[in-house]
Formats: C-alpha cells, structure tokens, sequence
C-alpha cells in the first residue's frame, strides 16, 4: 500500500520550532504517513554564506524530531553532496513508490518559477505551502501562469503565527541571548556544548 510521504528540506542551521510545527500542521492536514527531514548539503541559495558543518546540521536535525514517530531524518542530500537541488531528491524518493508532498513555506512557493526544473518537481509531488496567520497568501494564479503544471498541485496550509527564523537563531545565540522557547531543549543544548554560532 502507497503511504503518503512529507519532505521537507532545509539548511537546519540551526532547525527550530516553526519549522516542526510547519512540519506537523502539514502532516495533519494533508494525511501524510510520515514526514522526512532532508537537511541540504550544499544549499544552492546560499552559495558563498558561510553554512554550518553537516554533521552538526544533521545531529541538531535528529536530536529536534526525535521524540515524534511520524517524523525521521533523512541523509539522501548530505550523501549525496554537492549542490542539493529538490528535484534530484524528489526523483530518488519517488523511486520508492510513495506519494510525494513536498512542504515548503509560502516565500519558496513564490520563489519556486526561479528554483531548477520547477515543473519536475510538480511532477513528482504536490506542494504544500505553509502560510502563518497574518501572511498576504501568494496567489497560486500567478504561479499557475508561469507553470501550468501547478494547477491542482498546490495546497495551502496554515500554521500559527512563531516569528522564529534560524538567522534570528544564530544573531541571539552570538550576543548571548537565550534561544530557549526557539529551539527544542536539546538543540539548545548541543548548540551550546559545541560552541556553534559564537562569531
């Protein structure tokens, strides 16, 4: 039997709670079985920032869900390594015969005219856009415009509103700042125990 599969990608640097509510508010209201975490390798949007190292991206990703059996991890993209662009793991992951919902928030919706083979991607899964209260919602029209393939794939998602951003993150975490209430317990922790985002 097909299982309904979530990706959702990332820099991770570092993960934190609106990225799992994001996660969880998607899972409910599209049926998904499971929703996979792919931190990016080399994220193709920030070529040229400094990223943090991937094994600590994918330790604080793993330590983040771990307490929630419908979320797991995934390495495909830092196997990988290199530039990691969605459609070359939209197409590994729809090898396995599950149906795809790609989760992104509604900025990359926007944004997603400009990302590679965009029409690949709406081949391979829908889209579930996540939107916090207070948003202006991207009207998927204009999206459908530039890429006929959208019309159907798309479903809006609202989540609460968490102004949490992982650059806010790393700002507080450099001015010595408490990130706790940001980030799970244990992300704070490892953060702290491997000195990361210190400047």
């Amino acid at each position: 039997m097909k299982r309904r599969l979530g990706v959702i990608g990332g820099t991770f640097d570092p993960i934190h709670l609106a990225h799992l509510v994001a996660a969880q508010e998607a899972a409910y209201a599209r049926g998904l079985d499971e929703v996979l975490f792919v931190p990016a390798a080399e994220p193709p949007h920030k070529r040229g920032e400094p990223v943090t190292d991937v094994r600590h991206r994918l330790a604080m990703t793993r330590l983040a869900i771990a307490d929630n059996p419908r979320f797991r991890l995934s390495t495909i993209e830092t196997d990988r390594g290199g530039v990691s662009y969605t459609v070359d793991t939209l197409r590994a992951l729809a090898a396995e015969g599950d149906d795809l919902c790609f989760i992104v928030g509604m900025d990359s919706l926007a944004d997603l005219p400009a990302w590679h083979d965009p029409a690949g991607i709406l081949a391979l899964a829908e889209i579930a856009a996540v939107f916090r209260s207070g948003w202006e919602r991207f009207d998927v029209n204009q999206l459908v415009a530039k890429i006929p393939s959208a019309d159907g794939r798309i479903a809006l998602v609202e989540m609460p509103a968490l102004d949490i951003s992982s650059t806010e993150i790393r700002r507080r975490v450099a001015a010595s700042r408490p990130i706790r209430y940001f980030v799970p317990d244990a992300v704070a922790a490892y953060i702290d125990e491997h000195g990361l985002y210190r400047g």
